[in-house]
């Protein structure tokens, strides 16, 4: 019984040392998701926001990426289990108002699913 006790102690300790989701300010993650490929021009008005908070999305999981900016616009599975996850700052070639030189929030993966490189180009 105390095994079984101490099996279960640990495992929710674990599991509840989780690292917070940090909150991007001057980031509004609703307009941002629902602004799928930077076709409504709201993203844009967050690149300076963006730019002062890309240090807080490095070390940060898939699934934490995902639940602050929602699935990304474009992604990619690169060798090594690497992945990149791409998302219009301003309007994407698909878009009717495209921009000539599309500018992108670019998140790289590595193997762990952790956001390694992060940057806007």
């Amino acid at each position: 019984m105390f095994k079984k006790f101490n099996f279960l102690f640990v495992t929710v300790l674990l599991l509840s040392c989780g690292k917070d989701i940090p909150t991007l300010k001057g980031i509004d993650s609703d307009k941002w998701k629902n602004d799928k490929n930077a076709c409504r021009g709201e993203r844009k008005t967050m690149e300076p926001a963006l730019r002062t908070e890309l240090s807080k999305l490095k070390g940060l999981s898939e699934m934490d990426i995902i639940k602050l900016l929602g699935r990304p616009d474009e992604n990619e599975l690169y060798k090594g289990n690497q992945k990149f996850y791409r998302y219009y700052i301003t309007a994407a070639p698909a878009c009717t108002s495209k921009d000539s030189a599309s500018l992108k929030l670019i998140l790289r993966f590595n193997a762990m699913g952790n956001a390694q490189l992060v940057s806007v180009e």
